[in-house]
């Protein structure tokens, strides 16, 4: 169980620093309802995240990926695919960094995003939580994790507690710092959002990097 967990937790880790999911936290904290937008963005990307892992837990419990079948031999193969799709993102993600003075471009979705209604938020949240690719591959890594490990459902639902846990506390800081900074909070978090928005791609670009080689020696280890 301690090993599962540690794994989980280090891949919740790719979802929880991602630039992609910290910055429409901040942008949320200078709508017209700051905390009500950003909390209700939480509380989507928690249920995204959630119903992302679940069901790729259930569909890996159904195959049975115990280490004693013959299935267990896809879940090496898995992981090294992932791993090498995380490898291939990281060197996309460098070559496509912008210059030292220059501020990486956002996604067009995020246009507009400080004139969200705490509604438009919870959608969002949803949305980014379940559908961007990169955490549906993380996802899935920590599922077929869990799933092959021959845990019991209350371990599987701590194992799952566990990296959805670690994976919204990206999410969930700038919330924090808003309301226990006072009128500190933004000017530090137009600092936070002005320095992720800058080094986003390198960021992203390191982390897949890592994660993505860790998934592959796991892999061929047969882990």
């Amino acid at each position: 169980m301690r090993l599962v967990v540690g794994e989980v937790l280090v891949l919740a880790l790719v979802v929880t620093l991602s630039p992609l999911n910290i910055i429409p936290a901040i942008l949320l904290l200078f709508t017209k309802k700051p905390l009500a937008s950003a909390f209700a963005f939480l509380v989507g990307f928690i249920v995204g995240v959630l119903v992302v892992l679940v069901s790729c837990v259930a569909i890996a419990d159904s195959i049975d990926l115990s280490p004693s079948t013959s299935e267990s031999t896809w879940v090496a193969i898995l992981k090294i695919a992932l791993g090498v799709y995380l490898v291939v993102a990281a060197l996309r993600k460098f070559r496509g960094r912008p210059n030292a003075d220059e501020e990486g471009s956002m996604p067009k979705w995020m246009d507009g995003i400080t004139g969200y209604t705490p509604g438009k938020a919870l959608g969002v949240g949803v949305v980014l939580g379940a559908a961007n690719p990169k955490n549906i591959v993380v996802g899935i890594a920590a599922a077929v994790t869990i799933a092959s490990a021959g845990l019991s459902l209350a371990q599987q639902v701590g194992a799952c507690a566990v990296y959805v846990l670690v994976a919204i506390l990206g999410v969930a800081t700038p919330i924090l710092a808003m309301a226990f900074l006072g009128d500190r909070a933004p000017e530090v978090l137009q600092g936070w959002r002005s320095w992720l928005g800058h080094n986003s791609a390198t960021v992203m670009s390191v982390l897949f990097l890592v994660f993505g080689v860790v998934l592959i020696g796991q892999g061929i280890g047969g882990k």
